[in-house]
């Protein structure tokens, strides 16, 4: 049915609590490949009150920018693995993918170019005002996939309205 799963995860607690239902997953279906992915957003540069006198101080800048996000990516990668160790789908292939860009967008071009069959997120369950403001990283995914989402509520996160 479900033969490879994608597991975005923001590094947060919150992100991790679909962790036992990936397993109740992988255990009752017969999936062959989860995907633990974590989207670094590029950092944009931006001055706010302070002045570039020169093109050697635009090029530090920008060279210490670009460090910053090997470095970003370098802690996703290695915080993905460590989810990998203490997570051990056993009968699973596992892989884990740090990408950059727009995390909805990213993650759907992903599922699209990767032929994933699944993708198990969590979310803070928002609704109303806190929504709009805030916005919603599972909900832009779950608009825009073509793939089925499973969406898990984080313990102790309540939606403003019931159903």
């Amino acid at each position: 049915m479900y033969k490879k799963i994608m597991v975005p995860l923001d590094g947060s607690e919150l992100a991790e609590c679909v962790l036992p239902q990936v397993e109740t997953f992988i255990t009752g279906c017969q999936v062959s490949t989860l995907v633990f992915v974590r989207v670094i957003e590029p950092t944009t540069l931006t001055y706010r009150g302070a002045y570039v006198t020169s093109k050697e101080d635009l090029e530090k800048i920008e060279i210490n920018t670009k460090r910053g996000e090997e470095e970003r990516k370098k802690n996703a990668a290695e915080y993905l693995k460590g989810v990998v160790n203490r997570f051990k789908p056993d009968g699973v292939k596992y892989q884990t993918e740090v990408i950059s860009g727009k995390v909805a967008e990213s993650l759907v071009d992903y599922v699209e170019a990767n032929g994933v069959d699944l993708i198990i997120i969590a979310t803070h369950g928002r609704s109303g005002v806190s929504r709009w403001v805030r916005g919603s990283i599972a909900d832009r995914i779950l608009r825009a996939s073509r793939v089925p989402v499973l969406m898990v509520r984080a313990p102790g996160t309540m939606s403003e309205s019931r159903v």
